[in-house]
């Protein structure tokens, strides 16, 4: 491991020009997928656009041979900005590592579609893939940072609608405190290269449109039962606000008798996964959670 990529790394993200100002969500949505498109993209995949439910998704495929299995992938942006074509990076390098085909949702986002749309989404997708008959044993929900949350949400939605859970869930920094109380929002501040609190607190709002953050569906971390929950793996760095986001709901769910791994790697960003190719801890840390999906999905 090198703390010489990560140092270089966490530099780079700081010298990022930091707008100005409250900006609208299309000017959001616009910077974040510039952003994203300067991540590497293994070659060894294929994509096709498809729909999921009643939403667009992006199918996304080895080039070579498919072993079974399915990742229903959420993608991050604080359910405001952010697409399929933005984890693009985090569902490839998940595809090319364990041979199994991808399925990443365009579920809608805030404010045009405020809590709760996007679980809404996720749970009809998931749905979609039982009603044609894929087994739940061979489907894993996988996403980072909004999406690393809402895999855990979409669960308890599943749970609540009687539907089987599905075999394991993988959360990349996983936002799982609408109410922003965790200590490592004022340990961290300064030290996260991406975000301030109030800024999560900004694009929180959108999504929230006025509904109460303290309810499991918003911040299952605190408040939601996760028992019969599947084995979960969740990634964070020890550089961002949402540290304690992971490191509580992993807590929670070993108190309901859930197999969690919980997987912190020293002086890395958020979604520090995104940075494959050029930070040999995200390269680690994908190796980690595709061994993970290959011993859980069947």
């Amino acid at each position: 491991m090198s703390k010489e990529q990560r140092r270089k790394l966490d530099a780079s993200l700081r010298q990022q020009p930091r707008p100005q100002g409250r900006r609208s969500a299309e000017e959001m949505r616009a910077g974040f997928r510039a952003f994203m498109a300067t991540m590497r993209v293994p070659e060894a995949i294929r994509t096709t656009a498809t729909t999921l439910g009643t939403r667009p998704a992006l199918l996304v495929e080895p080039a070579g041979h498919r072993a079974g299995g399915t990742i229903l992938y959420f993608h991050g942006g604080s359910f405001v900005v952010g697409s399929p074509e933005t984890a693009i990076s985090l569902t490839a390098n998940l595809v090319v590592r364990t041979g199994m085909r991808a399925l990443s949702l365009d579920y809608r986002l805030a404010p045009e579609h405020p809590f709760p749309a996007a679980i809404d989404d996720a749970l009809a997708a998931y749905r979609a893939l039982l009603d044609r008959g894929e087994k739940p044993s061979a489907i894993a929900f996988a996403g980072d940072s909004a999406g690393g949350g809402l895999s855990v949400t979409t669960c308890l939605a599943a749970r609540a609608a009687g539907l089987p859970m599905p075999a394991a869930i993988v959360a990349f920094s996983a936002g799982t405190d609408a109410t922003y109380t965790g200590a490592s929002m004022d340990s961290k501040a300064g030290i996260d290269p991406f975000f301030t609190r109030e800024s999560m607190m900004y694009t929180s709002g959108m999504y929230l449109a006025g509904q109460d953050p303290a309810q499991p569906l918003l911040s299952p971390a605190l408040h939601a039962d996760l028992t019969g929950l599947p084995p979960m793996l969740l990634q964070a760095g020890t550089n961002e606000l949402l540290l304690d986001d992971s490191t509580r709901l992993a807590e929670r769910a070993r108190n309901a008798g859930v197999d969690v791994v919980l997987d912190i790697t020293a002086d890395v960003c958020h979604v520090f996964q995104s940075f494959a190719g050029l930070l040999d801890e995200a390269d680690e840390a994908l190796d980690r959670a595709a061994l993970f999906l290959k011993q859980r999905v069947r």
